[in-house]
């Protein structure tokens, strides 16, 4: 079976993907390819090369680049000696006129796009790294040109792997980051009255709650002082730190002061680091870090995994009304080809 924007393409559509994750990863690689595994994005991304898509931005430059890619490939020269208008950083994004009519690929940062509560405390992020609303509004000039419609998916990867590493804050700044986008494609619509907008996702994640305590509000209010995430924390932390360094890391990215102890407790995971996961390559104590601080947050996970709750399906726009109260994700295929008047 044909991956739905490869059905749209064929249509005479413009089609793209942009998110905050690497653009080879598995929710827009989803939509665009056929692959065996999700982890070969070095190999997506040559086939996103054949597709020539209109417009694909998002995280990854480790996987387009020469010094890093496996077989040494620079796939950013492929695309570039192709026709594509390649964009490295914000400045080189923003600066794509109105009138480009060449494919866009944009990639930024190393892996996935840093989280929005590091891009925000950090000047060299906010300067280089562009924001999912601002890339989803490049997106929308690129594409809207085209008089036989256009599709694209936008997604908030970060917030996934946020619940992944049991972060509160983290996921809570992508979310708004995510809403940012979303506003960004509402305002289309309202000038674009034939245009669907649909707002979903795939799965629920460790469900975050917020648990009772006295102290209950003021401890989630806390969350707004939070400057990192906890992915900027543990990634700084070596074995070789002594527990202060390490309390001195988190009250700092935080605002929390945990105790010598607990910071001790969190130190000896370093010693061997034994945690698995794909979202976790680096096997670093995300679970250990919630568990501690939820007494200082009130927040709690279940667990770090995806979960099977009902999960939240709106749209707006024509084609809307035929939505039913209970729908499987898998029937969105064809409620889209239908939508758009394109034959499965």
């Amino acid at each position: 079976n044909k991956p739905i924007l490869q059905k749209f393409k064929a249509k005479g559509k413009s089609v793209g993907c942009v998110t905050s994750v690497p653009i080879t990863h598995a929710t827009p690689a989803g939509f665009c390819v056929n692959s065996n595994k999700r982890s070969a994005m070095e190999d997506i991304a040559l086939e996103y090369h054949k597709l020539r898509f209109d417009v694909m931005m998002g995280g990854g430059v480790n996987i387009f680049s020469a010094d890093k890619r496996k077989d040494k490939q620079d796939v950013f020269s492929l695309f570039r000696n192709s026709g594509f208008k390649v964009v490295r950083n914000r400045q080189e994004m923003l600066g794509i006129p109105a009138t480009n009519s060449a494919p866009v690929l944009g990639v930024f940062h190393g892996e996935s796009l840093p989280y929005e509560i590091d891009r925000r405390n950090d000047a060299a992020l906010i300067s280089n790294t562009p924001t999912l609303a601002e890339m989803a509004k490049t997106a929308l000039q690129q594409l809207s040109r085209n008089k036989n419609g256009f599709v694209m998916q936008i997604e908030g990867g970060k917030v996934d792997w946020a619940a992944h590493a049991n972060d509160a804050a983290a996921l809570l700044y992508d979310q708004i980051a995510f809403d940012d986008a979303l506003k960004v494609a509402m305002d289309f619509v309202k000038n674009n009255k034939d245009t669907l907008l649909i707002v979903t996702t795939d799965h629920g994640n460790a469900n975050p709650g917020l648990f009772y305590g006295s102290k209950a509000g003021d401890n989630f209010d806390k969350l707004q002082s939070v400057k990192h995430s906890s992915d900027w924390i543990l990634m700084g932390i070596t074995k070789d730190n002594t527990a202060a360094q390490v309390r001195e890391r988190i009250e700092a990215a935080h605002g929390i002061a945990v105790s010598t102890e607990e910071a001790g407790e969190l130190l000896k995971r370093y010693q061997k680091l034994d945690s698995e996961g794909i979202y976790n390559s680096y096997k670093l104590p995300f679970r250990e870090l919630a568990m501690m601080e939820q007494k200082y947050f009130n927040i709690g996970f279940g667990s770090m995994d995806h979960s099977g709750d009902y999960v939240e399906l709106t749209m707006s726009g024509p084609g809307s009304e035929n939505l039913l109260p209970f729908v499987k994700n898998y029937e969105l295929h064809n409620f889209l080809l239908k939508a758009a008047g394109v034959m499965a």
